[in-house]
C-alpha cells in the first residue's frame, strides 16, 4: 500500500514539474553581443516571469538564421535598419509591426520616423529602433576651430593634417561635404553615378592634403593624441575617448548632418511568442532601462529622455555634442541598392590608384 502511494506521489509530482516548464514562457532573443544587459535580463525576468535566452550574433548570420527556418526558432530580433527592407522583400523572414502594442511615446519621434520608413514593405513598417552611433568629425579645436563640416577634410589650411578612412562613408560624406544628398539619388542609378565622379574628382584633389588614410582605430586615435593629426573622421565614441584626455579634441556633429546607423527590434514572420516580443520592446527602451544599458555599453538609445539618467560622465558626452538639433539632423542610412554598391566600389578603386 505505502508503495503504491509513493508511485502516485512520484507520478503526480513528474507530472506538475513537467505542466511547470510546459507553462513556463520563454523569449527567443536573437541579437548582438552586449544587446542583453545581465542586469536588465534579470530585471525584465523578474517583473514579467519570462525567461530570456539571447542567442548573440550579427547582421549576415541573423539573415542566415531566420531564412534558413523561414523566420522561425526566434521571437524577436535586432537588425540594423538598413538590413531589413531589401531582405523582407526578397524571404520574407520579419513580420510587419503593430505601433499599437508598442509605446512609441517614448520613443525620439525623428528616430522612429526614420525607421519606420526605411523599414517599409508593401505599405508596412517592420521595425522600431533601439540604440544608434554615428560618423562625423573629430576634431582638434586648438589647431582647427573653424572644423564644423566635412568640407574641412579638403581644406588647404589643413593640408598634412587630415585623416579618414577610404571606405563607403567617406563617400557619402563627401557628397553631404558638396551640397548635395546622396541617399535622394538611391533610385536613380545615373544621377548617383554623376555624384559618385564629383566624389571621386574632390577625393582624388583632396589626396595632397592628407596624413594618413586610417585603416585602425587605435592607430587614428594616437595620430590625433601626438598632434600629427588635427581633423579626422570617425566614429563619436573615439571622439570622446580622446576629450577625455585632452578637452581640446572632441567629437563634432557636422553642419550636413552626422551620418548614423540604427540597430532596431523587429519580430521574426514565424515567432511564436509575439507577445513577449513586444513586453521586451517596451522594457528595453524604458528610459531608466534604456540608461542601464547606455551606461554599460556608452551607446546611445532611442529611449527619449534616457540620456537624463544615464550616469554623469556619458550624460556630458551625449549633450555636448548631440543636441536635439543635431539628432533631427543626423542622415540615417537606408537600404543600399544592390547596383549601387558597385559604383561605390569602383569609385574607392580609383581613388586609390590616383597620385
Amino acid at each position: 500500500m505505502k508503495k503504491a502511494i509513493w508511485v502516485v506521489l512520484l507520478i503526480s509530482m513528474f507530472l506538475m514539474t513537467g505542466l511547470g516548464q510546459a507553462s513556463a514562457e520563454t523569449l527567443e532573443l536573437l541579437t548582438w553581443k552586449g544587446y542583453a544587459p545581465k542586469v536588465l535580463v534579470e530585471k525584465f525576468e523578474k517583473e514579467t516571469g519570462i525567461t530570456v535566452k539571447a542567442t548573440f550574433t550579427n547582421n549576415e548570420e541573423m539573415i542566415a538564421k531566420l531564412r534558413a527556418t523561414r523566420g522561425a526558432g526566434f521571437d524577436l530580433a535586432q537588425p540594423s535598419q538598413d538590413r531589413i527592407s531589401s531582405v523582407q522583400a526578397k524571404f520574407k523572414i520579419y513580420q510587419a509591426l503593430d505601433y499599437s502594442r508598442i509605446d512609441t511615446g517614448q520613443i525620439i519621434p525623428s528616430m522612429l520616423d526614420a525607421v519606420k520608413k526605411n523599414t517599409l514593405v508593401k505599405g508596412k513598417s517592420h521595425a522600431v529602433p533601439f540604440c544608434w552611433g554615428t560618423s562625423g568629425m573629430i576634431v582638434n579645436r586648438k589647431y582647427a576651430p573653424d572644423a564644423t563640416d566635412y568640407s574641412a577634410l579638403f581644406d588647404k589650411k589643413y593640408e598634412g593634417r587630415v585623416s579618414y578612412r577610404l571606405k563607403r562613408p567617406t563617400l557619402i560624406a563627401t557628397a553631404f561635404s558638396l551640397g548635395d544628398d546622396p541617399f535622394a539619388k538611391y533610385g536613380d542609378f545615373k544621377a548617383y553615378k554623376a555624384l559618385m565622379d564629383r566624389v571621386q574628382a574632390t577625393l582624388v584633389q583632396g589626396k595632397p592634403l592628407v596624413k594618413n588614410y586610417w585603416a585602425n582605430g587605435d592607430a587614428l586615435l594616437q595620430s590625433m593624441r601626438s598632434g600629427e593629426v588635427y581633423v579626422a573622421m570617425a566614429w563619436d565614441n573615439g571622439g570622446w575617448k580622446l576629450h577625455r584626455d585632452n578637452s581640446d579634441i572632441d567629437f563634432v556633429a557636422p553642419k550636413s548632418g552626422a551620418l548614423g546607423w540604427i540597430d532596431t527590434f523587429a519580430i521574426p514572420a514565424k515567432a511564436k511568442n509575439v507577445e513577449a516580443a513586444y513586453k521586451w520592446i517596451n522594457f528595453m527602451l524604458r528610459p531608466e532601462n534604456a540608461a542601464i544599458f547606455t551606461n554599460i555599453e556608452k551607446c546611445a538609445t532611442a529611449s527619449d529622455g534616457a540620456i537624463k539618467l544615464t550616469d554623469a560622465a556619458v550624460r556630458d558626452n551625449f549633450e555636448r555634442t548631440f543636441p536635439q538639433k543635431d539628432i533631427d539632423n543626423i542622415n540615417w542610412y537606408p537600404p543600399v541598392p544592390a547596383k549601387l554598391e558597385s559604383i561605390e566600389g569602383k569609385t574607392l578603386d580609383k581613388v586609390k590608384a590616383a597620385r
